[in-house]
C-alpha cells in the first residue's frame, strides 16, 4: 500500500521545486530587463562626471562618497544637538553636497566653454585658410585651442589617429561636450568634409561673430540676475541657522526631539527644497536646445 504521507511529501517537494524554478526564471527575466536601465543610468552619471572634469571618478565611487557624506553629517549633527529630525535633515543635505559640487563644476566648465567657442572657431578658420585638413585642424585644438576645451579635443585626436573615422570621432566629441554651439560647429565641419565647398571660412566667421554677441548678452543678463540666486541661498540657509541656534538650547532640543518636532523639521525641509528650486528656476536663463545630437 502506498504510503500517503511519503507521497504527499514527494508531491509537496515537487510543487515547491516547480514554484522555485518559476520564481527564479521570473527574477532572472526581471534582472535582464532591469540591466539595460541600470547601465543607462550608470552611463548618464559617468557622462555627467566627465562633463564636470572628473572622468577618473567612477559612478560607484561617487555614490559611496554621497552615502558617506550623508552618514557623517547626520552623525555629527546628532552628536552635537541630539535631535533626530535635525540629524536626518543634515544627512540629506550632506548627501546632496557632492551632487551640488559636481553640478556647480559642470556649470562652471560649460560657461567657460561657451565663452571659448568663438576662439575655437577662429582657430578653425586660421587652420582652414592655411590648408590644414579638417580632422587635423580639429585635433590641433588640443594644443592651440582654449584651455577649457583642450582635454576633450585631445581625446578626439587620439581616437581619430587610432581609427581615421572623422564622422564617428566628431560624433563622440559632440556627445562628450553636449553643447548646442559645438553641435552646429561639428555639423558644419562634417558637411564640409563630406561634400566640400568654398564657403566654410565665411560660415565659420559669421558663426564666431554671432557667438561673441550671444556671450556678451548672456553675461549681462546673468550679472543682473545674480541677486535672485543669492536671495534663494540666503532664504534657504537662514531658517536652518535659526533652528541650529534653537536646538543648541536644552528646551529647544526637548521640543524638537519629539515626534511633532520631527514632523515640523521634515515639513520645513520639504518646503525649503521646493522654494529653493522655484527661486533657481525663476533666475535661470533659458538654455539653447540641442538640435543636432
Amino acid at each position: 500500500m502506498v504510503n500517503l504521507t511519503a507521497l504527499g511529501a514527494l508531491l509537496g517537494g515537487a510543487l515547491a521545486a516547480g514554484v522555485l524554478v518559476m520564481l527564479s526564471a521570473v527574477r532572472r527575466s526581471g534582472r535582464a530587463a532591469e540591466a539595460p536601465r541600470r547601465s543607462a543610468r550608470r552611463g548618464s552619471l559617468r557622462l555627467w562626471l566627465m562633463r564636470a572634469g572628473i572622468p577618473g571618478f567612477s559612478p560607484a565611487a561617487f555614490v559611496v562618497v554621497t552615502a558617506l557624506g550623508a552618514v557623517l553629517c547626520a552623525a555629527l549633527v546628532l552628536a552635537l544637538f541630539g535631535v533626530p529630525g535635525f540629524a536626518l535633515a543634515a544627512g540629506c543635505a550632506g548627501g546632496a553636497v557632492p551632487w551640488a559640487l559636481v553640478g556647480w563644476r559642470s556649470r562652471a566648465r560649460r560657461l567657460a566653454t561657451r565663452t571659448a567657442w568663438p576662439d575655437v572657431v577662429d582657430h578653425l578658420v586660421a587652420a582652414v585658410r592655411s590648408g590644414i585638413a579638417l580632422p587635423e585642424a580639429v585635433a590641433a585644438l588640443a594644443t592651440l585651442g582654449p584651455e577649457a576645451t583642450r582635454e576633450q579635443f585631445a581625446r578626439y585626436g587620439r581616437e581619430y589617429r587610432a581609427s581615421g573615422e572623422f564622422a564617428r570621432c566628431i560624433g563622440e566629441l559632440k556627445t562628450e561636450l553636449a553643447d548646442p554651439v559645438f553641435d552646429r560647429i561639428a555639423e558644419t565641419l562634417k558637411m564640409a568634409r563630406e561634400v566640400g565647398g568654398t564657403e566654410l571660412v565665411g560660415v565659420l566667421r559669421s558663426l564666431a561673430a554671432a557667438l561673441r554677441e550671444d556671450a556678451a548678452t548672456r553675461g549681462e543678463l546673468q550679472a543682473r540676475q545674480t541677486w535672485v540666486v543669492n536671495a534663494a541661498r540666503l532664504g534657504v540657509a537662514a531658517p536652518w541657522l535659526v533652528l541650529a541656534l534653537l536646538a543648541a538650547r536644552p528646551e529647544g532640543r526637548e521640543a524638537y526631539g519629539t515626534a511633532a518636532g520631527t514632523a515640523v523639521i521634515a515639513v520645513a525641509a520639504v518646503v525649503s527644497v521646493i522654494a529653493y528650486r522655484v527661486m533657481i528656476a525663476i533666475g535661470k536663463l533659458p538654455e539653447e536646445r540641442r538640435w543636432f545630437r
